[in-house]
C-alpha cells in the first residue's frame, strides 16, 4: 500500500520509513510536522497516512486534529494515528466523527510488524483499530465489568480493538452464531446501543470505557 509517515523526530521518522519499506510498502512521503500533509495527500493519493499524536509547534494534539482534517476532505485516506501514552480520551475523539478507516496505535508495540501490518490492513479496509494495551488496561479498570462472564470479557476486547464477529470467531476459534450471542450480552449488560455496523460498535465500546474510566490513563 502508499503510506505517508509524519513524524517530528527524524529518527523515528526513518525508522518508520525503513519499517514499511521492508514490509512490502511504497513510503510515497515523508513529512515533519501538518503543515505540508494535506498538499502531500493530493498530490500523491495514498492508502494510509501514519502520524504523530504530538507534532509542532505545541506538541499536544496536533495529530489528532491533523487527523480529523485528513480524514474531512479525504475520506478514501486511512489514517493511523501514534501515540507514546496510554489516553483513552485519544482513541474517543477519534472515533467520535466516523469510525471508518482510522486507527489508534502505541509507538511501543510498532516494532511488532505483525501489529503494525494488521493495524495498516485493517484502517485501509475500512475498519477501526484500537491498540490491544490501551484496550486490555480499560477493560482491567472497570469495576462495572463484572457482570460479564471471562468470555464476554473476551469478545468484549476483541471488539473494542475493531475485530467484526467473523473476525473474532477466527481468533477464538468457535462459531459465528456463538461471537453473535456473546456480543448481543454484552451490549444488553452494559446497556450499550447494538449498532448496524462493526465500526459504531467499535466507537460505542471505547466511548463507554472512555467515558467510565475517566478518559486517560495513570
Amino acid at each position: 500500500m502508499r503510506v505517508i509517515v509524519v513524524e517530528d523526530n527524524l529518527l523515528v521518522r526513518a525508522g518508520l520509513a525503513t519499517l514499511l519499506r521492508d514490509r512490502g510498502h511504497e513510503v510515497v512521503a515523508l513529512a515533519p510536522g501538518p503543515d505540508p500533509v494535506l498538499a502531500l495527500v493530493r498530490t500523491h493519493d495514498p492508502d494510509a497516512v501514519v502520524l504523530d499524536i504530538r507534532m509542532p509547534p505545541t506538541h499536544t494534539d496536533e495529530g489528532l486534529r491533523l487527523a480529523e482534517v485528513v480524514r474531512s476532505r479525504h475520506p478514501g485516506v486511512a489514517v493511523l494515528v501514534l501515540s507514546q501514552y496510554l489516553v483513552a480520551s485519544y482513541a474517543a475523539v477519534l472515533l467520535d466523527r466516523s469510525p471508518a478507516r482510522v486507527g489508534y496505535l502505541l509507538k511501543d508495540n510498532v516494532l511488532r510488524a505483525d501489529v503494525l501490518e494488521g493495524a495498516l490492513h485493517r484502517v485501509v479496509a475500512g475498519g477501526t483499530f484500537v491498540d490491544p494495551q490501551l484496550v486490555d488496561l480499560l477493560i482491567r479498570s472497570h469495576s462495572s465489568l463484572d457482570v460479564l462472564s471471562e468470555r464476554e470479557l473476551e469478545v468484549l476486547r476483541l471488539m473494542a480493538e475493531g475485530l467484526s464477529d467473523r473476525g473474532i470467531a477466527e481468533r477464538l476459534t468457535v462459531g459465528l452464531s456463538t461471537v453473535f450471542t456473546h456480543v448481543q450480552h454484552v451490549f444488553a449488560k452494559l446497556d450499550l446501543p447494538a449498532g448496524s455496523s462493526d465500526n459504531r460498535r467499535v466507537r460505542a465500546v471505547v466511548t463507554y470505557l472512555a467515558t467510565q474510566r475517566g478518559g486517560a490513563a495513570p
